[in-house]
Parts: C-alpha cells; structure tokens; sequence
C-alpha cells in the first residue's frame, strides 16, 4: 500500500521505511491553514495503517511561520472548542513511529507547536522558534502550554509563552529544546541520517519503546514488564540476538586467528 493523495499544501515523498513531508505554502511563510491540517490527517491516516518514521520540514527556508492569520481573526468559540490544531498535533505525536522535525527559519506559533508534536527537533543557525501569541490576543493553545514545560521545564516556557520570547538555534540547543545543528544545505540529510540510525533497530521495538516511553507514571511499571515479555516473544528478538552472538563468536576466532602464540607460556 502507498501513500496516495491530492496534496496541494504538502510536498510527499514515500521510502521503504520512512515519508518525508515539506510543509508547502510557501507565499506565507508555511502558514498551517485548514487545508494543510486536513492533508496532514491523510498522511496520519496513512501512518497508523502502515507505520514508518516521518520527516517533517518546510520549503524555502522556513519550517511554519504559525496558524495561518487571516483564518484565525475569523475563527469563533466554536472553531476553538474543535481543537483543530491540537488535533491533528495530538495525532502526530501518537503516530506508531518516531517523528523527527527539521526547522529552519520561522517555526512560531503553530508551527512550533507542530516541532513540539515531534520526538526529535532538529535545526539550522538561522532557527527562530517560540509562540508569540499573546501578541495577538490569543494564546498557544494547541500543545504548548503541557509540552513545552515538559521539554524545557517551567521558568524557559514561561519566557516564550508568556514573554514572547524566540529563540535562536543556539539556545534552543542549550535547553535541549532542539538536539542537533546543522547549516540549512545539509538539514535533511542529517534528517534522514538520524532516521538510517532509527531505522537500524528493530521496529516493533522501536514502537513499542515509544508507546511506553509516553505512558503516564502511574502505568510504570508494569506497562515496562508486560511490553518486554511481547518482546521477548518476537523473532525478531531471537534473530538479532543470535546474529549479536555470532559476530561476538566470529570477531573472538579472528582475534585468534591473528595471534597464534596468544596462549603460550
């Protein structure tokens, strides 16, 4: 099965292991309007069917410069009461395989939201990320408030929500809010560097560990046990622990085969 769609916000590209998704409108900064949110549901759809890494970033040097204005000033209560941004950021973050997020430029408002959705954010020298939306007389309201404090701890998150305060790639990195920098012409490839080293584990562990790893507290750790005896049923346990034997058992043979007189007196 493949990934297929009419997409006109998004740029999609489908690997063996992995999708790559450009957030594309680029006339406003990579705005997340309502069409975007609704592409970004057909990717999801597709996702939690056939489960593979995703690769979000944008086009032209810009991630998301945020919500698209022009449709918030016209939103009501009732559009807020939908979530529909948080929604379709929830969704991501459940998504069965990690998301990795490569920004550059403007990643503000939703579109930081969006990075926040991510299980690894990395960015370029020219990143400015944060939620300046109390400016607008609005706040962030689709993730920000619970991940934020949770990525960089309470007093940075009220800096950037409640302060306005952007920061640049150099503190993002500093509070561990991104992991990673890297100049803008080699962005995706130390993406999907970082996705060749994901996709080198074992998948059902992978998700598995991720699925765990977001559980609440109160669900370890018996959630821990239980994961690890399905584990421990996979084949895919017993094949690569006896593919680690065998190598340990060839490299140890070589070694003496390199030096024959090893055990003599």
């Amino acid at each position: 099965m493949a990934l297929k769609g009419d997409f006109t916000t998004l740029l999609v590209e489908e690997r063996e292991d992995r999708v790559v998704v450009l957030l594309n409108r680029p006339e406003v900064r990579n705005a997340i309007d309502q069409q975007m949110v609704d592409e970004l549901h057909q990717v999801c759809d597709y996702l939690e069917r056939e489960p593979k890494i995703l690769i979000i970033a944008g086009v032209e040097g810009v991630f998301a410069s945020g919500a698209d204005i022009g449709q918030l000033r016209e939103r009501r209560r009732d559009d807020a009461l939908r979530g529909i941004n948080s929604t379709i950021f929830v969704r991501i973050a459940k998504l069965p395989m990690p998301v990795i997020a490569a920004l550059d430029g403007y990643c503000l408002g939703g579109g930081a939201e969006l990075a926040y959705a991510a299980d690894f954010r990395i960015g370029t020298p020219g990143l400015r990320i944060g939620n300046p939306e109390t400016g607008l007389g609005i706040m962030a309201a689709a993730g920000a408030t619970w991940r934020l404090k949770e990525l960089v701890g309470e007093p940075i998150a009220k800096e950037i929500l409640l302060a306005g305060a952007v920061l640049r790639a150099e503190e993002a990195l500093r509070i561990n809010l991104i992991t990673q920098i890297h100049e803008a012409p080699v962005l995706m490839e130390a993406a999907h560097n970082l996705a060749d080293r994901i996709g080198r584990q074992d998948p059902l562990a992978v998700r598995i560990t991720k699925s765990v790893f977001h559980a609440p507290a109160e669900a370890h750790p018996v959630i821990d046990t239980l994961a690890q005896g399905m584990l421990f049923e996979s084949q895919a346990k017993f094949d690569r622990m006896q593919a680690f034997l065998d190598k340990k058992s060839s490299d140890k043979d070589t070694q003496s085969g390199d030096n024959p007189d090893r055990t003599r007196k």
